[in-house]
C-alpha cells in the first residue's frame, strides 16, 4: 500500500540539499582568495549567501527535471532522463556563474589550491559540488518515495 506523501517534492528537495551545499561551500572556502581577508562572521555570510543561490539553482533544475518527466514527482520514478537534465542543469549554470563570476565580473577569485578544468578556467571544486551534491540528493529523495523506503 502506497501512501501520499504530504510534503512537496521540493520541500524535500531544498531540506536534503541545504545543509549538503552549506557544508560544502564552507569546506571549499580556502580555495578562494577572495575570501582569505574576510572575517569568520563574514565567511559564514558569504558561504549562507552562496548556498541560497545554489538552492534557487536546484529548484531551476527539478522544475526543468519535472516538465521533461511530465510530473513534479518524477524523483520516484526510474526516470534517468529527468535524473541526468537535473544533474546536467545544476552543472551548466555553475559553469556560467562561476565564469562569469571570476573571469567576467570579478565577484571572486579562486587561490592557488584550486584546481581549474583546462577549457573554461572554473574551479573542480564547485563542479563536483554539482556533480555529487544533487547524485546524493536525488538517491535520498527515491528512498523517501519508495513505499519500502529502500
Amino acid at each position: 500500500m502506497s501512501a501520499e506523501r504530504l510534503i512537496a517534492p521540493e520541500a524535500d528537495l531544498l531540506i536534503l540539499s541545504f545543509p549538503m551545499h552549506f557544508t560544502w561551500e564552507i569546506l571549499q572556502a580556502p580555495l578562494f582568495s577572495s575570501l582569505e581577508q574576510a572575517t569568520h562572521l563574514d565567511g559564514i555570510r558569504i558561504c549562507l549567501q552562496v548556498t541560497l543561490g545554489d538552492m534557487v539553482i536546484a529548484l531551476v533544475a527539478y522544475w526543468a527535471a519535472a516538465l521533461l518527466a511530465g510530473t513534479r514527482h518524477w524523483v520516484g520514478r526510474p526516470e534517468y532522463r529527468a535524473s541526468i537534465l537535473f544533474i546536467g542543469i545544476g552543472l551548466g549554470i555553475t559553469v556560467g556563474i562561476e565564469f562569469l563570476s571570476t573571469e567576467v565580473l570579478e565577484r571572486w577569485t579562486y587561490g592557488t589550491a584550486m584546481p581549474r578544468l583546462p577549457f573554461s578556467g572554473t574551479g573542480l571544486a564547485p563542479i563536483l559540488q554539482w556533480a555529487l551534491i544533487p547524485a546524493l540528493v536525488l538517491w535520498y529523495m527515491r528512498r523517501l518515495s519508495s513505499p519500502t523506503g529502500r
